[in-house]
């Protein structure tokens, strides 16, 4: 794409890319001045539905109900969708389901917010990094099935698990392969499922048309989710150089969340986080970042993910100035949040850049992102399936589309 084109849409999709000079006089015109046109951002690793995250593990989620976390779900999938991230994957809920139900709300035009592929529940070991751990052992057995639907153990009840959570209405399923940072009592480097117990999930997956993504910050976690044919990492603090080999060589994705261990070291300790949260996320923050830049060196395949939901929905952007300082440039950092993002997705001929044919998601960032990209963090206009999202505002002035490299369109 070059400046001078105009982005002509018809209902929810592009038609067509043509010079400004040839646009048809008959057709509504919007000029977003000295903008840069973006495909509509898209994140992989969200968590929509519930408050942010209190730094004390997740036995407080027994004193909300399924009502209070999905409705806080309405909120920050609005605040989502205007700060531009037009899709997102949405990567696990304790409350089973409501992610879904959140979903088919949106598609249905009743509420605003980003396009959705769910996970519908955690897989999750008994007490692991997606159970409900710190609980009194008298009240531990009084949790709700759905804040506990995908606890799972041995090959067989994984393969049953995975059955009935598809069959609730998830896109793709979410095993926690290690302990993770915001559960009490797990270890992230410390794997929580066999391989073999992995492998029945992915085929499993795989049976219904669909993919795996693993939670994994351990090494050994990471290379037992990729040998069992986990479509992507999730985080990958603690990998080492034969688990980014494997990755690579498999063409696994990392969705790998830099910001957030900053988040949490400057806001933790004025939210009251708990030692054991502190100590784990100080554990991982570094060690994940120095993992990712060998990772991108290694020609990993990369896809943005930021844990949303572990700081305030909104500013999931802000995250790609850690992926450019870690080692994507500027341009890779969008289209890992763009074309990249997609492709982990299955989405590729749907979302993910400006092209005639894909939907019309598009945004406008003061600037050149590939010159700043924290113009993207200002995102000044919005559009999802060729509706204009609110606030509107009235342009003049030329608009400069991104020059997307020919291999994202």
């Amino acid at each position: 794409m070059q400046s001078g084109l105009g982005v002509v849409i018809k209902g929810s999709q592009i038609e067509s890319l043509i010079p400004h000079d040839q646009i048809p006089p008959n057709i509504t015109r919007i000029d977003l001045g000295e903008h840069t046109l973006v495909p509509g951002l898209i994140d992989v690793h969200t968590h929509l539905v519930g408050e942010i995250d209190d730094g004390q593990g997740y036995a407080g989620l027994v004193t909300r109900s399924a009502a209070q976390e999905t409705l806080a779900g309405v909120r920050n999938a609005a605040l989502t969708l205007e700060a531009g991230f037009t899709s997102v994957r949405d990567v696990g809920t304790f409350r089973a389901f409501s992610d879904v139900a959140l979903r088919d709300a949106i598609g249905e035009g009743w509420l605003k917010g980003p396009r959705m592929m769910c996970a519908g529940a955690y897989v999750t070991c008994p007490g692991g990094g997606g159970d409900i751990t710190g609980l009194a052992v008298d009240v531990d057995a009084a949790v709700p099935r759905e804040l506990r639907f995908g606890v799972t153990s041995g090959v067989e009840q994984m393969r049953a698990t995975v059955r009935q959570i598809l069959r609730f209405g998830a896109d793709f399923i979410k095993v926690i392969a290690t302990g993770a940072v915001l559960t009490s009592g797990t270890n992230p480097g410390a794997p929580e499922f066999t391989q073999a117990e992995l492998a029945a999930a992915v085929e499993e997956a795989a049976n219904a048309g669909t993919f795996v993504a693993a939670h994994a910050h351990g090494a050994e976690g990471i290379k037992r989710a990729v040998r069992a044919g986990a479509r992507s990492i999730e985080h990958g603090s603690l990998m080492d150089d034969e688990a980014i080999a494997m990755m690579a060589e498999a063409g696994t994705f990392l969705v790998a969340d830099l910001y957030d261990g900053d988040w949490i070291s400057d806001q933790g300790p004025k939210l009251g986080y708990s030692a054991e949260v502190m100590k784990k996320n100080a554990m991982t923050t570094d060690a994940q970042r120095i993992g990712f830049e060998r990772a991108v060196k290694a020609g990993v395949r990369i896809a943005f993910g930021t844990d949303a939901g572990v700081f305030p929905h909104g500013h999931n952007a802000r995250q790609l100035a850690y992926y450019v300082r870690y080692g994507l440039t500027h341009m890779q950092a969008i289209q890992s949040a763009t074309r990249w993002a997609a492709e982990l997705m299955g989405w590729e001929a749907q979302v993910g850049a400006i092209a005639p044919g894909l939907k019309a998601d598009l945004i406008a960032v003061p600037g050149d992102p590939t010159a700043d990209i924290s113009v993207i963090e200002k995102v000044a206009f919005v559009m999802k399936d060729g509706a204009i999202i609110e606030p509107k505002r009235v342009w003049t002035g030329s608009t400069t589309p991104l020059p997307m490299p020919k291999e994202a369109l």
